[in-house]
């Protein structure tokens, strides 16, 4: 992926918003310059499991580029799935990032202090059940009392229990084993486990490779990821939440019109095949957008079913936890 496509792209953006802003942009220039008298901010951005945006970011130096005006500098890390992350939340090791909504619900759920901010997708097309060819298996009711992988507390999770439940069966029906999601595709290939629920890249991966079979959902199950930021962070920082989603909006409108040069960027970073990763840009229609009454419904409806079944142990008001003031400040330039 050409840094200079990706960063002209950027600068073109902003000469936009220069000439539409007109004096509102000179205001909002001085507020920047004024930040780099400020103290040195360290911004922790977190990379999820799976593929996303913020991999391309982190590549190309962009972020640093764009919060340099505020005297901020960026340190990444990568958690292997959302419980894991939460717990950098906790230890304030964390800022910026993004989850499923098995995190998110779980996370809010324990009382951490974070606010999403953002919709990246609706998830329909994330998770997956998978068993193996030789298994025998064929229909999802057949799952009874097999052993079957999950990272528990992940979307994988939520999306196991919705699915079980649309063909009248529950966990305690099946032996669940829980595992991070790379050993759980592990002890799936090498025979441990009859099934998973598991996400992209492994599901299309391990079907285009003949070593998996996914049991389709009665119905369409919802799996929204969110960009989500520390709460304290936030408050004492929004002027760099709103730029980082600046950047975040301009990498996936380049990604979406240079699908090929973002394939193989991802297919390097991740050790992935191309044209998989072509597949699995075109499933999963990445964005950012406020996160609408539709997803809180969504998402509200996932947090009583998971206290329901005692997956959380008090019940939350999901739209407490939305903010949806940067995003749409991001959309106004």
């Amino acid at each position: 992926m050409p840094k200079t496509g990706f960063k002209k792209l950027i600068v073109i953006a902003a000469l936009a918003i220069f000439i539409i802003g007109g004096f509102g942009i000179w205001k909002w220039k001085d507020t920047g310059s004024a930040q780099s008298d400020k103290k040195p901010v360290t911004v922790n951005v977190a990379i999820n499991a799976g593929l996303n945006v913020l991999l391309l970011i982190k590549e190309q130096g962009l972020l640093d580029e764009a919060l340099r005006k505020y005297n901020a500098h960026v340190e990444w890390s990568e958690f292997s799935s959302g419980p894991p992350l939460l717990e950098g939340l906790t230890a304030k090791r964390v800022d910026f990032s993004f989850l499923g909504d098995g995190a998110a619900l779980q996370g809010q759920g324990a009382g951490l202090d974070f606010a999403n901010i953002g919709l990246i997708t609706e998830g329909t097309q994330i998770n997956s059940i998978l068993v193996r060819p030789e298994s025998g298996l064929q229909t999802p009711e057949e799952l009874k009392g097999k052993k079957l992988g999950v990272a528990k507390g992940t979307t994988s999770h939520v999306y196991l229990d919705k699915f079980l439940k649309q063909y009248g069966l529950e966990e305690s029906d099946l032996e669940i084993i829980n595992l991070q999601i790379a050993d759980a595709v592990s002890a799936f290939q090498s025979g441990q486990v009859d099934a998973i629920a598991t996400i992209d890249p492994y599901t299309t991966q391990l079907v285009a490779q003949h070593k998996g079979i996914e049991l389709k959902p009665k119905e369409e199950i919802d799996a929204p990821v969110t960009l989500i930021a520390r709460s304290d962070f936030a408050k004492a920082h929004p002027e760099i939440v709103t730029e980082i989603l600046k950047v975040y909006k301009t990498a996936t409108q380049w990604q979406s019109s240079h699908i090929d040069e973002a394939a193989d960027t991802y297919a390097k970073l991740k050790g992935l095949d191309p044209g998989i990763v072509k597949v699995l840009i075109n499933k999963q229609a990445s964005g950012l957008s406020p996160i609408s009454a539709d997803i809180i419904e969504t998402q509200q409806e996932s947090a009583d079913f998971l206290y329901q079944s005692g997956f959380l142990k008090k019940k939350i008001q999901y739209k407490d936890y939305v903010d949806n003031t940067y995003v749409e400040a991001v959309s106004k330039q």
